[in-house]
């Protein structure tokens, strides 16, 4: 259930865009009531996936707050570059903004763990983590490594599909591929680790 409602945004935009994209009519009569003039039949599905996505995180956000009154940074993380991406491609009427939202996230947080570790001498991921699992010091290393180096590959891989397949391809990828490649990536992680938990704890 986690997992579903830190997906929510994602999976709001996703359906947003499809549904919009069905009736490209009303899409566009919607999407010129409350953004104005000047929007292209073919701009409405992205722009209101776009905005449904913001309202998505800003209500993630409200209950969190009001169940445990406390919100992870990550959520706020989340909101504000929602808000500055999604935002400039609403001002603007322009998708492009909306597309580099996925890479600017992925290699902030590929950046946060290399430096944290780079000029503070910390493992984030061990942080979080060592509660649960016991590892020999220079695999947690390199699995701090491995998570920034799979950060800054999708960022990467989000911009080659955003520049490179139509914006339909896209928007399936964000959901389906983005989601798909971090399940296998931890699913190969877990693997790798077995081995060294058992030595471990042998």
């Amino acid at each position: 259930m986690k997992i579903l409602f830190d997906l929510l945004p994602v999976i709001l935009f996703f359906a947003a865009y499809k549904f919009a994209g069905h009736d490209p009519a009303a899409a566009h009569d919607l999407a010129t009531r409350v953004l104005g003039d000047g929007i292209q039949a073919t701009q409405a599905p992205i722009l209101i996936a776009t905005a449904v996505a913001i309202l998505a995180t800003a209500g993630q956000i409200a209950w969190v707050w009001f169940r445990h009154r406390k919100v992870d940074t990550m959520l706020w993380v989340s909101l504000a570059i929602i808000v500055v991406f999604g935002g400039a491609t609403l001002f603007f009427h322009n998708p492009t903004f909306i597309k580099w939202k996925p890479t600017a996230l992925y290699w902030l947080f590929g950046a946060t763990l290399a430096g944290s570790e780079l000029l503070f001498r910390r493992n984030l991921i061990r942080k979080m983590l060592e509660a649960q699992v016991r590892l020999p010091e220079p695999v947690w290393g390199r699995l701090s490594h491995a998570w920034a180096a799979f950060f800054l590959c999708m960022g990467v891989l989000n911009l080659y599909v955003a520049y490179n397949f139509s914006e339909e391809a896209w928007v399936n990828f964000k959901l389906f591929g983005g989601m798909g490649l971090m399940l296998l990536f931890v699913l190969a992680q877990g693997l790798y680790l077995s081995k060294h938990i058992q030595e471990e704890t042998s």
